[in-house]
């Protein structure tokens, strides 16, 4: 596919969505009608194109981002399709940390939920502007309006309508220009534009008026036109729109059926007119190595800086997936970057490919803009900056949540514990989400991930991939440990002669510290600076500032019940003793990590379980059964609503209390039944 050298020709964007929008037929749609595809591949029958892994074909799901390109009206589109479930939600954080818009996929009957909620927060972190498609406008409960008001009322963004659906018609009215749009064809490639009829566009014009005031907002002589019942140029409409959606405050909305083909051209239209080109997104922010600030601009000239957003095994190779910020990227070309551990490492990009789903395509270079996978890099790791040699600069860096559920795994076969090891090594570097660790008491080892699916999948991977047959064990929750009282504690570490002998010396420190407990979700607080030194007149050098460090974090890591990291408290070390030379930063990491312990044991410690969010949407005839199976449960009912003959329950309940849960549900209605459920925090 040619390529375009102007980044004003350039989009950038992500597809996002609550699980079961239809965001991946909506991206099938999106490529068969830019000419990309050839065919329009249903999630359903497992032949999407996006879908390309056999999990996800076999699951109807996807379950990992997937990159491709397409062409529409003289730009090129680069697209990443997303997971709609939470188990999954690194692909999305990781996609949107490289992207520069996005397209939220709504239910028309249900609008927005709570994964939609979840992606919105995310496209929020990194300021992405979006647009908004609501889809299955064809099903029985579908209101467009009613959705347009949950976009206002819960995702707090002035929606503008930019077409309203008549399923029933196969047409939707395009509100900017006064049109009714027919989809003819086979598969409604064919745009057929008339005037709107009189008795329609009766029915649009109070959404004519919601599309104008959200315009008018932004471009004051628009507002005055609007204001003296002015008809306003649609030039000056669109470019008001295009400025508000730009800077997040409006979010253009349209409407449409993706399985009925109905309202996606117009879609792709908005994608150019009010998405921004990579040369419109503020300047990316990198770190010298002197700790001070360089704005990068988009520019394919000057050194490189690329971001590698993710690791991916390919054909069984380690290939890494890159965003290009400034410069060229050639095959060959050596680049450096600073570690997770900040060492400063350099490699060679041996090849650079184009990618489209799960094909790959040879590339000879890579210009800033684009995003593509390299191969031959084997340390960069997921939210590595990648730089020319010489001139290192450090991005921010991509964060990953801490896995919440473990299983107890281990081969079928003895003999091939190292190839497990193996695999699941090359599965970590591909999933920041995914642990792997030694639980100390049962000596099992334990594969921790973000929900039963998500742990689910890893296990079909490594049968599939690696041809390896493992045992699991019962889901077993992660946990954390936090404290309920202030407690002090002074240690002096003076270890024996013994010890002093195997440390080349004598280490002597006194470390008093103070805990205190926190707000939920507060995490953990490290106060040192505030602590007086003895003797009088000294001072911790930096070595011995991080060797305190190294022994605070280190003790809250792992906690004095079960071993598992202490949260919400704070820490402030009160006062520091030196002996002379005796107090290495060895002496001072010991000293710190005993008066940890006492001071924990303390404070009275208890056990965190993870408190989840979660919505459960059931037939209105089975409501009273899924409510009490939900208090048996002992989960905390927020609110419930009735909607289109379905029961929306919202509740939080801790997780151990829900695994297993997707099967009693699907009981309970018949299989009607579904819920999703996302990480609220860890609490008692």
């Amino acid at each position: 596919m040619k390529k375009t050298s102007r980044l004003s020709h350039v989009r950038n964007i992500g597809v996002v969505a609550h699980v079961d929008a239809g965001k991946t037929t909506l991206t099938e749609r999106l490529l068969y009608y830019t000419g990309a595809s050839h065919k329009i591949g249903e999630v359903h029958d497992g032949a999407a194109h996006m879908d390309y892994l056999a999990e996800e074909q076999r699951h109807g799901i996807t379950i990992t981002a997937a990159l491709t390109r397409a062409p529409w009206r003289e730009h090129q589109l680069q697209l990443i399709d997303t997971p709609g479930h939470v188990d999954f939600t690194i692909e999305v954080e990781r996609s949107m940390r490289v992207l520069d818009g996005c397209v939220l996929v709504l239910d028309g009957v249900r609008g927005v939920e709570p994964q939609s909620e979840t992606v919105w927060r995310q496209r929020s972190r990194f300021n992405l502007p979006a647009l908004v498609f609501i889809n299955k406008m064809d099903r029985p409960g579908a209101d467009f309006v009613r959705a347009l008001e949950a976009v206002r009322a819960r995702l707090h963004v002035e929606p503008a309508p930019l077409t309203l659906p008549l399923p029933e018609q196969g047409a939707v009215i395009d509100l900017l220009n006064r049109r009714l749009l027919r989809f003819a064809g086979e598969q409604g490639e064919q745009l057929l534009a008339e005037p709107c009829p009189e008795d329609l566009w009766a029915e649009a014009a109070p959404l004519r008026e919601t599309l104008l005031l959200a315009a008018a907002e932004f471009d004051e002589s628009l507002a005055d036109q609007v204001l003296a019942g002015v008809e306003p140029e649609v030039e000056s409409i669109r470019a008001a729109l295009r400025l508000g959606a730009l800077s997040g405050r409006l979010c253009p909305c349209f409407g449409g059926s993706a399985l009925r083909n109905l309202g996606v051209q117009p879609l792709l239209d908005g994608i150019l007119d009010y998405l921004p080109a990579p040369s419109e997104r503020p300047s990316a922010c990198a770190l010298r190595p002197d700790g001070t600030q360089e704005a990068v601009p988009f520019d394919e000239n000057g050194p490189l800086l690329a971001l590698a957003f993710k690791v991916q095994l390919w054909e069984g190779r380690r290939h890494v997936f890159a965003r290009l910020y400034r410069g060229t990227l050639r095959a060959g070309d050596a680049v450096e970057f600073v570690d997770a551990e900040g060492r400063l490492r350099s490699e060679h990009v041996a090849r650079l490919f184009d990618v489209d789903a799960g094909k790959k395509i040879r590339l000879d270079e890579a210009r800033a803009g684009d995003i593509v996978l390299l191969a031959g890099l084997r340390h960069a790791a997921t939210g590595d900056s990648l730089c020319a040699p010489g001139a290192p600069l450090v991005l921010e860096r991509i964060e990953a949540r801490a896995p919440v559920l473990g299983l107890a795994i281990e081969p079928l076969h003895g003999h091939e514990e190292e190839k497990l090891l193996d695999a699941l090594a090359k599965l970590q570097e591909e999933d920041p989400t995914l642990h792997l660790l030694d639980d100390p008491d049962t000596g099992q080892r334990v594969l921790r991930g973000m929900g039963e699916l998500h742990l689910g999948m890893v296990v079909e991977r490594l049968e599939r991939e690696f041809g390896l047959e493992v045992r699991v064990g019962a889901p077993a929750v992660a946990v954390r440990e936090t404290i309920r009282r202030a407690a002090r504690s002074e240690v002096l570490f003076a270890p024996p002669a013994l010890a002093e002998a195997r440390h080349g010396g004598a280490l002597m420190a006194r470390v008093a510290l103070r805990l205190e407990p926190l707000a939920r979700g507060a995490g953990e607080v490290l106060d040192w600076e505030g602590a007086s030194v003895l003797p009088e007149g000294a001072a911790l050098s930096a070595e011995q500032r991080q060797g305190l460090e190294r022994g605070l974090r280190g003790g809250l890591e792992a906690g004095p019940l079960e071993g598992a990291p202490v949260r919400d408290l704070r820490v402030a070390v009160e006062q520091v003793e030196l002996f002379g030379s005796a107090s290495t930063p060895e002496a001072l990491s010991a000293a710190a990590a005993r008066a940890l312990r006492e001071a924990l044991l303390a404070a009275a410690p208890a056990i965190m379980h993870p408190m989840m969010s979660l919505e459960v949407v059931a037939p209105e005839g089975a409501f009273g059964s899924v409510l009490g199976d939900l208090q048996a449960r002992q989960a905390l009912i927020r609110a419930t609503r009735a909607e289109a003959g379905d029961v929306t329950i919202e509740a939080e309940a801790a997780l151990d209390a829900l695994l297993g849960y997707a099967t009693r549900l699907r009981g309970l209605t018949q299989g009607r039944g579904q819920f999703s459920m996302t990480f609220a925090r860890f609490d008692l």
